[in-house]
């Protein structure tokens, strides 16, 4: 244990009696240690272990996941706090279950990183009981109206801003888009932001430019062949494997991306830069956002009100080997007409 901690053994031993001359953060690492390693604390500390925390996860198959939570439970440990990573599988533990088993193990608040709170037609109930234990909690990215929660976001309306653009200036002019489930808070709020940048053109998005997918490879793979049947030259997606489930679509055609047809990912996960080719896409601002969620957690879990509104971060373009100048008519384009 003093091992694991970097501490003496006489100072695991003042911690775990309940000694003085122990600094807060070494008290807590101590004590963080011990929840980590599955010893029972001591009888007389056993009410602190309302320093855990819920860090509640969809799944770990898409890069962004693992992502956030890295920097989130690195961001607690700073803060004294122990993250319960809560990890869904098909099938398995439902998030509903995860939170009635939070609220057992008396977690001092919860971070949502994904997951049914982005679902207008999910269940929402587990929420509600939340709400009603007064249980600080923390969303990240766009949630349904009326929850009540704080919640810190990628702006998805500036994200498809800079991916669109950057098509258009590549001289692109059939766009499509691949999206997640219609309820989906984020997606409305990407094909909202499409719609109104072909509106101020003085065009249209018409419906067969929009495909709608589970956020997997396989899912993106299906919804970008149906785009290329409507002949687009530009995918824009919500995640990057749809992305990378657009370029298997467009491959199993027989067409070479970007020079038959460009597509723009979102999240700039883990090793984009390395698929092939390197994935053009819209980066998250992860570690700003991570440590964010995190500072409104803690501030709550002291007490503090904080707002129950939206924290906007700015995406950034990342052009990469996935997108190019449009194959012109005639000449090789064989994004269909």
């Amino acid at each position: 244990m003093a091992k694991k901690v970097g501490v003496s053994e006489a100072t695991v031993s003042r911690v775990l009696n309940n000694k003085p001359g122990v600094s807060d953060a070494t008290r807590q690492a101590v004590l963080s240690a011990l929840d980590v390693l599955g010893y029972e604390r001591p009888t007389l500390l056993r009410g602190e272990r309302a320093r855990l925390v819920g860090l509640v996860l969809p799944e770990l198959q898409n890069p962004i996941f693992p992502a956030f939570a890295e920097v989130i439970g690195g961001s607690l440990a700073q803060q004294g706090l122990t993250p319960v990573l809560c990890t869904q599988t098909k099938g398995g533990v439902s998030e509903a279950d995860y939170v009635e088993l939070l609220l057992q193990q008396q977690v001092s608040g919860v971070v949502f990183a994904g997951g049914l709170y982005a679902q207008a037609d999910a269940p929402h109930d587990h929420y509600k009981q939340l709400a009603a234990r007064n249980i600080p909690v923390v969303l990240v990215n766009a949630a349904i109206e009326h929850l009540g929660f704080p919640a810190v976001s990628c702006d998805d309306a500036v994200a498809v801003e800079q991916a669109w653009r950057h098509l258009v200036s590549l001289g692109h002019e059939r766009i499509g888009l691949v999206l997640g489930p219609a309820d989906h808070m984020p997606s409305q709020r990407k094909l909202a932001a499409a719609r109104a940048l072909t509106d101020a053109a003085g065009g249209r998005l018409p419906e067969e430019r929009v495909a709608r997918a589970m956020f997997s490879l396989e899912g993106g793979q299906a919804a970008a062949a149906r785009l290329l049947d409507s002949g687009v030259t530009g995918i824009v997606c919500a995640s990057d494997p749809l992305a990378l489930g657009a370029v298997r679509a467009a491959r199993r055609r027989g067409l070479v991306v970007p020079r038959d047809v460009s597509v723009v990912g979102f999240d700039d996960s883990a090793f984009m830069n390395c698929t092939e080719p390197p994935l053009t896409t819209v980066r998250q601002p992860i570690e700003a956002m991570g440590r964010a969620a995190v500072e409104l957690l803690a501030l709550q879990i002291a007490g503090s009100a904080v707002p129950s509104g939206e924290l906007l971060f700015e995406p950034e373009l990342v052009v990469r080997g996935s997108t190019a100048q449009v194959a012109r008519e005639g000449a090789g384009d064989t994004g269909g007409v």
